[in-house]
């Protein structure tokens, strides 16, 4: 039986996860989502009661699917993370088929004897930054460009 301090505990952890800004997914251990905050549904259109239980294919590009799941497996079977620690910026989909970025961090969720209960996501929408950045190094490259054609105008 839990005290109220646990119950306090476990509600305020569900209440984070749930309002947390940023997309938090849980899949077990065969890929299948079970946890999807309020975060994933606004960065990847995908309503919670439309995934838990589906598979993670949903977000990811056809172009990159066999490697991650490739890499899902690997992780699950041999409790080794290539991106574990790190934040991989990746493509992603929304629902309506839009491409975006993405900046991802994984892990994995143990219980208390160290099994591996499934893979953790945290997922921020990067798609404007990328954007941004990739405008201005076209006008860095306009602008050399530019000096280059003026320098060479001027020998």
């Amino acid at each position: 039986m839990q005290t109220t301090n646990e119950a306090v505990n476990l509600a305020l952890s569900k209440a984070i996860v749930d309002q947390a800004p940023d997309a938090i997914i849980f899949a077990d251990p065969q890929g299948m989502i079970q946890i999807w905050n309020s975060g994933a549904e606004r960065i990847f259109g995908h309503k919670a009661e439309d995934v838990i239980d589906g598979p993670l294919d949903i977000i990811i590009p056809e172009q990159l699917l066999q490697g991650h799941n490739n890499g899902f497996n690997h992780a699950m079977s041999s409790g080794q993370m290539k991106y574990a620690d790190k934040v991989l910026t990746t493509r992603s989909m929304h629902k309506d088929g839009t491409r975006i970025y993405v900046d991802m961090s994984f892990g994995f969720v143990k219980d208390e004897a160290g099994k591996v209960l499934g893979a953790l996501a945290v997922a921020r929408d990067i798609t404007e930054r990328q954007a941004n950045d990739r405008a201005q190094r076209l006008r860095i490259a306009e602008l050399e460009k530019a000096l280059q054609e003026k320098n060479a105008g001027n020998s």
